[in-house]
């Protein structure tokens, strides 16, 4: 039984956005979380109602605002990366205790690699954590910067990162991500591919050999990948299914226990098996369902990870991440 007695403030810059909606929704109801303000990516906005979170927050967002920011012993970033990279040093001068960006300007730790996908953010702070809670407890109970995966290497990372771990993968036979994302994932900001008579009724390959989440799962795993994203006519949601190939005499038990090992006590990850994950069943929640198949006599092997790009994949792991420094329930604010 956890105490909730003392709240710990927090704000949120971004809160306009799909992901910063989300996590003004689940923070607005966490039982250790004290929102003092919530804000959009801008100075030069107007402050204005969110009717959709009506009687779940009655605020109003607020114009951006560094030393409000800063008056909070937590804050979220939920805002671009080259606006992360600017609040972060400014906030953490000023004593913010804990920093949580779910962009990506400090995901990348080679200086090349972040200068190529995130050239605004060519500075890496000291004492920043890769977010990926189920496989970095130990380094965000630490850290003063939580820099939370993106939403593809959430799901892709959360399947394949146990099998690598126990060095099970044939890494030399290549992995192949096939990954399916819903509109949300683009942002709010509108453009021609987004629109709805382009989205509805399609779908379509994008980013092939120029999606910067490419960096970060071969950051992770160690290896090189190849990653395809497809935009299909869903508002929320993420499946990837992903081909490898394992090491010769790879068992199934093996490929089972490495996952049980790494998820066993996981509230959020499912681990689905050979009954494969769809988007439905974790649209609006925080979990992430993971389901294989597995050709022994070829070594290959068929992983379906699937989350909610809103929730496990921005706000909803961000929020796990907070609970996990502070040593709340992992759950709190997410069941």
């Amino acid at each position: 039984m956890h105490n909730y007695s003392s709240a710990v403030s927090v704000a949120i810059a971004g809160a306009s956005g799909y992901a910063g909606q989300e996590l003004l929704r689940i923070l607005a109801g966490h039982p250790a979380a004290s929102l003092t303000a919530a804000m959009t990516s801008s100075a030069g906005s107007t402050a204005r109602p969110l009717p959709k979170l009506a009687r779940v927050w009655d605020g109003e967002l607020e114009p951006l605002d560094t030393d409000r920011l800063a008056s909070a012993d937590v804050v979220f970033l939920a805002v671009p990366e080259a606006a992360s990279a600017a609040l972060v040093p400014d906030l953490r001068a000023r004593g913010v205790k804990r920093i949580f960006d779910l962009s990506g300007a400090f995901r990348l730790r080679d200086l090349d690699l972040r200068q190529k996908w995130y050239p605004a953010t060519s500075m890496q702070p000291d004492d920043v954590a890769y977010g990926l809670t189920e496989l970095a407890r130990p380094e965000i109970r630490e850290a003063s910067l939580v820099a939370c995966p993106g939403c593809y290497p959430t799901a892709a990372l959360l399947a394949l990162q146990p099998l690598a771990d126990a060095g099970l993968l044939n890494l030399a036979s290549g992995i192949v991500i096939d990954a399916k994302s819903g509109i949300s994932g683009a942002g709010r900001t509108p453009s021609d591919r987004t629109h709805f008579s382009e989205v509805h009724g399609s779908v379509a390959a994008y980013g092939v050999f120029g999606h910067r989440h490419v960096a970060e799962i071969e950051q992770q795993l160690g290896a090189d990948v190849t990653f395809v994203p497809h935009l299909v006519p869903i508002d929320r949601g993420i499946l990837e299914t992903i081909y490898v190939r394992v090491k010769p005499e790879t068992t199934a038990f093996e490929i089972e226990a490495a996952f049980t090992a790494a998820y066993d006590s996981a509230p959020f990850v499912r681990l689905t098996r050979d009954a494969l994950p769809e988007v439905k069943h974790v649209a609006h929640t925080n979990f992430c369902d993971i389901g294989w198949m597995f050709d022994e006599p070829s070594r290959r092997l068929v992983l379906v990870s699937c989350i909610d790009n809103l929730v496990k994949g921005a706000a909803g792991q961000a929020v796990q991440n907070f609970n996990v420094a502070f040593d709340f329930d992992e759950r709190a604010g997410l069941s």
